[in-house]
C-alpha cells in the first residue's frame, strides 16, 4: 500500500517533473556545444569604381569561418555532458527525498488514526464501568459521584479523540497534496508493528549516496571545464574566400578582359593577452578545493544524521517492548479489579486510574511505532 502511494507521487509530482526538464534542457546543451563560430557572411558595391587591367572592380562578397583549435568541440561536449550527469543526479535525490516525506506523512497518519481507534475502545470500556457503577449505586456497593467521575472521563476521552480528527484531516490534506490529488480519504494498515530483530546496516553504505555522488559530478565538471578552457585559450583558424565581381573594359580584346576575382584567405586568432584564461584556470582551482570542503562538511552532516535516526530507533524499540510490557501488567490489575467486584465493593477510583495508565502506554506504544518508522525513512534515504 505504501509502495503505491510512493510511486504515485513519483508520478505526479510536478517538483520531480521540473526536474526533469531541467535535466532534458542539459541534455540538449551537449547537442548546442557541438557547432561552430557564426558564418560571416559580407557583401559590399564598390561606390567609386577601382579600375584594373581587367575592368573595373563593381562589388566584393566576402565569407568567413573560425574553426576552433583541434579538441576544442569535444572538450566543450565533455562539459556539457558532465553538467547534464550532474544534473541527473538532482532526479534522484529528489524522489528519494519525496519517498521520505510521503513514508514519514503515512506513518503519521496512521498513528493519528490507530489513537482515534484506541480512545474508541476506552470509551466503550467506560461505558461498560458505567454500568457496572451504576449497578453497584442500587445495591450500595458504589456512589453517585463514582459515576459522575467515569462520565467526567469519557468526556475528556471524546474530547481528545475529536482533537485527533482534526489533526487526521489535515494530515490527510497534506498527504493528498504530496500524491498531488484531489481530497479523498487515505487508507492505512490496520496494524503495524515493529521487526522483532534490528536490520543490519553497515556506515559505508554512506559513501554512495546521491547527495555526495553530485559533489563528484560537480567536480568531474570542472575538471572538464579546466580542459576546456585549456583548449579556448589555443589559437583558432579562420578560412574564407573573397569574390571580387569585374566588369569588362569596353573597346578592348584580350584573354582576362572583366575576369572575376576569387582570393582565399586564411586567418589566425592568437590569444596573447591571455590573463582572462589564466584567471579562469585559477577560479576553477579555487572551485575544486570548495567543493571538496563542502562535499566533506555535508558528509559529516549526513553521517551525523545517519546516527542519530539510528540510536532515536532503537530508542522507539525499547519504548515499544516497555509499553508491551506496561498494557500486559495493566490488563492483568483490571481483570483483579474486576474479579473483587464480584465479592466486595469495586473502588472505581482504581478502576479510573488503571484505565488511565493502560490507555496512556498504549497511546505511548502507538507513538513508539511513528517514530521507529519515521527514523527508518530517514534512514533508508540516507543509506539505500
Amino acid at each position: 500500500m505504501l509502495e503505491n502511494y510512493i510511486q504515485q507521487a513519483t508520478e505526479n509530482s510536478p517538483q520531480v517533473e521540473a526536474i526533469e526538464l531541467q535535466y532534458e534542457v542539459a541534455k540538449e546543451k551537449v547537442n548546442a556545444a557541438n557547432t561552430l563560430p557564426n558564418t560571416e557572411i559580407g557583401a559590399g558595391y564598390f561606390v567609386s569604381e577601382p579600375e584594373t587591367r581587367t575592368g573595373a572592380q563593381k562589388a566584393k562578397i566576402s565569407v568567413r569561418q573560425m574553426m576552433p583549435w583541434f579538441g576544442t568541440i569535444t572538450a566543450r561536449e565533455n562539459y556539457s555532458s558532465s553538467l547534464a550527469d550532474a544534473a541527473y543526479v538532482d532526479i534522484v535525490i529528489a524522489k528519494r527525498q519525496l519517498a521520505m516525506q510521503v513514508t514519514q506523512t503515512y506513518y503519521q497518519l496512521y498513528a493519528l488514526k490507530t489513537k482515534q481507534e484506541i480512545l474508541q475502545q476506552n470509551l466503550e470500556l467506560l461505558n461498560t464501568y458505567e454500568d457496572l457503577a451504576l449497578n453497584a449505586v442500587e445495591v450500595d456497593k458504589a456512589s453517585s459521584v463514582d459515576v459522575l467521575k467515569l462520565q467526567i472521563r469519557q468526556n475528556e476521552i471524546s474530547e481528545q479523540r475529536e482533537l485527533l480528527m482534526g489533526d487526521e484531516l489535515a494530515m490527510e490534506s497534506k498527504f493528498n497534496n504530496l500524491l498531488h490529488q484531489e481530497e479523498q480519504p487515505i487508507m492505512v494498515e490496520d496494524s503495524i508493528t515493529i521487526p522483532a530483530e534490528e536490520p543490519m546496516l553497515t556506515l559505508e553504505d554512506l559513501e554512495l549516496h546521491p547527495e555526495l555522488e553530485k559533489y563528484d559530478q560537480l567536480f568531474l565538471s570542472i575538471k572538464k571545464s579546466t580542459v576546456l578552457n585549456q583548449a579556448e585559450a589555443l589559437p583558432s583558424v579562420g578560412i574564407g574566400l573573397d569574390y571580387i565581381a569585374v566588369e569588362e573594359r569596353p573597346n578592348m580584346n584580350f584573354s582576362d578582359n572583366g575576369k572575376d576575382i576569387f582570393m582565399p584567405m586564411l586567418s589566425v586568432s592568437i590569444p596573447i593577452f591571455n590573463n582572462k584564461y589564466k584567471s579562469v584556470e585559477r577560479q576553477l582551482d579555487i572551485q575544486q578545493n570548495e567543493l571538496k570542503a563542502q562535499k566533506e562538511n555535508r558528509k559529516n552532516e549526513l553521517d551525523s544524521r545517519l546516527k542519530e535516526a539510528l540510536q532515536q530507533r532503537i530508542s522507539a524499540r525499547i519504548s515499544y517492548q516497555t509499553q508491551q510490557k506496561n498494557i500486559e501488567q495493566a490488563k492483568d490489575a483490571e481483570e483483579i479489579l474486576l474479579k473483587q467486584y464480584e465479592t466486595d465493593q469495586l473502588d472505581f477510583q482504581d478502576v479510573l486510574d488503571i484505565q488511565e495508565l493502560q490507555l496512556k502506554f498504549q497511546l505511548k506504544q502507538v507513538e513508539a511505532i511513528k517514530n521507529y518508522y519515521l527514523q527508518t525513512a530517514i534512514i533508508n534515504y540516507l543509506s539505500n
